[in-house]
């Protein structure tokens, strides 16, 4: 093994000997099975904000957008940043407070409990559908992170795929189970530091080899269609294609994705003062909007470099490694630079495992808090509780690296899907429980199911006629959701008192 390499292991090594720590140390704070799930309510502004962000861009941002932007140009890959900057900052803007104010109201420490208490739910069944939809989409998406960071591994080092595929997925249980909620937000909040750090080295260490700035947007300038908006750069046949309303229409759709993403909402909900939610909007989209456009430049600046010949040129799927290329010439250059090209791919770990950790926790809080304990009604003592949530994690991790055993299975379009199965189940009942005093329980059980059932109706059935109909999933079942919750809760008898007078009193705080 060379000595770059040796360097680079040694420091991602340490850096997931922090994770493990960090997670004994949190799992003192432990106390209730809100502090597992929710931290008891105590988290700061700033980790607020960056633990928000890093569980949601996962290893997309750092391999995700560099690779599109490397392999297609600024279209694609802009027009879904701009979907996604936007959607950050509305929910921080109209979900954040009410959220937080609604849920300290009505006691509720999981996203599936707040629907049930929302609307007097005594049955629960709102609260019961809420959590299985968690475990359909969570659990495999828990799987593309494991499957992503044992890719990172076996390229980087060799290995077999399975032996690092399991590795991460122990680290992540660990300081998981041990910290709970706690745990997952300290080491997100970190890793999103990891991760600001390893763009900023990238990018500067690129822009240098490549020949300055100006090399980089004059490579990009002489491909047909790369920098537009309006067009795509086709790699295969170097040419220019329409990039058209609709594309734009349905890429920016996935913005709306955020207003139902659990393990974001939860962090909302988490904050120690409502107040405080004004700074974490503000760092949380500065800190998206700069992130999102440096990795895009990463791209074009990667491209350049294989176009001086640097780094080898990448097709397909390939594009996505840019960084690990970039970090692996990088750690040629001496042991500093190897370790600097350790701390960079830590990055990439980073943004991996602070996602899978937040579905870890999404997932698990649904099997016992949500369904073993509120709907069936199985008693526990706290302490047996946290131990059967401690339990049930573990067994989920399980069940999520089973999914990842295959080495090809795709993260992107696992991720897509789970995200669009999100945004078009939760979000439209997020939004009516929030802003609209006359929804009820039929409306909000009936738009939960028509969300979740349309997204695979739209994936598997009216997407593959292609034209118009070629449409992210996510936009036509959001649409229709909202549509069918407003539609039979105002055919169905208006919500109770005690319904409306909760909601008249959370809307009132804060004027």
């Amino acid at each position: 093994m060379q000595s770059s390499t040796i360097g680079i292991l040694l420091v991602m090594i340490i850096y997931l000997a922090g994770m493990i720590t960090i997670g004994f140390m949190m799992a003192k704070k432990n106390e209730t099975v809100s502090d597992f799930y929710l931290g008891g309510r105590k988290l700061g502004p700033f980790v607020t904000a960056m633990s928000a962000e890093a569980s949601d861009m996962s290893s997309y941002l750092l391999m995700g957008l560099p690779g599109l932007a490397y392999i297609s140009g600024v279209a694609d890959v802009g027009w879904t940043a701009i979907g996604l900057a936007v959607g950050t900052y509305l929910n921080w803007l109209f979900v954040a407070k009410p959220l937080r104010r609604y849920t300290e109201r009505t006691k509720s420490i999981t996203l599936p409990a707040f629907f049930s208490d929302r609307y007097k739910d005594d049955k629960r069944i709102l609260m019961l559908i809420a959590a299985v939809i968690i475990i359909i989409f969570f659990i495999p998406y828990t799987g593309s992170g494991f499957a992503a960071c044992g890719k990172l591994f076996a390229s980087l080092f060799h290995m077999d795929y399975h032996t690092a595929m399991i590795i991460s997925a122990i680290v992540i249980m660990v300081y998981t189970t041990l910290g709970g909620f706690l745990a997952a937000s300290t080491t997100d909040f970190l890793q999103s530091i990891i991760m600001t750090v390893a763009l900023i080295v990238i990018t500067f260490f690129g822009i240098s080899v490549a020949g300055g700035m100006g090399a980089v947007i004059e490579n990009a300038k002489a491909l047909p269609g790369y920098l537009s908006l309006s067009q795509t750069y086709d790699a295969v046949s170097g040419t220019a294609s329409p990039y058209g309303p609709i594309t734009v229409l349905s890429t920016c759709a996935w913005g709306l994705g955020y207003f139902g993403m659990p393990h974001i909402l939860l962090r909302f909900m988490a904050i120690e003062d409502d107040e405080k939610l004004t700074l974490s909007r503000r760092v949380a989209s500065i800190w998206v909007v700069i992130s999102m456009g440096v990795a895009i430049l990463i791209g074009v600046i990667g491209l350049a470099m294989s176009a001086k010949g640097v780094i080898p040129a990448l097709e397909g799927n390939n594009s996505e490694t840019i960084i690990v290329e970039i970090s692996a010439f990088l750690s040629q250059h001496g042991i500093l630079a190897a370790v600097i090209a350790g701390i960079v791919l830590s990055g990439i770990l980073a943004a991996t495992m602070s996602t899978a950790d937040s579905q870890l926790l999404a997932a698990s809080s649904s099997v016992t808090h949500n369904i073993m304990h509120e709907f069936f009604h199985v008693e526990m003592t706290p302490k047996k509780m946290m131990n059967v949530a401690r339990l049930s994690l573990l067994g989920i991790a399980i069940i999520g690296v089973v999914i990842a055993w295959n080495p090809d299975s795709s993260v992107f379009q696992i991720v897509s899907f789970a995200w669009a199965g999100f945004g078009a189940s939760f979000g439209p009942i997020v939004l009516l429980a929030l802003f609209w005093r006359r929804s009820n329980k039929y409306g909000a059980l009936a738009g939960l199911i028509t969300g979740s059932v349309m997204i695979f109706v739209w994936k598997y059935l009216v997407r593959p006629i292609g034209g118009a109909w070629n449409i992210y999933e996510l936009l036509p079942a959001f649409i229709l959701a909202i549509v069918v919750n407003v539609i039979v809760s105002l055919a169905t008898p208006a919500p109770e008192k005690a319904v409306t007078d909760i909601y008249d009193e959370v809307r009132g705080m804060g004027k």
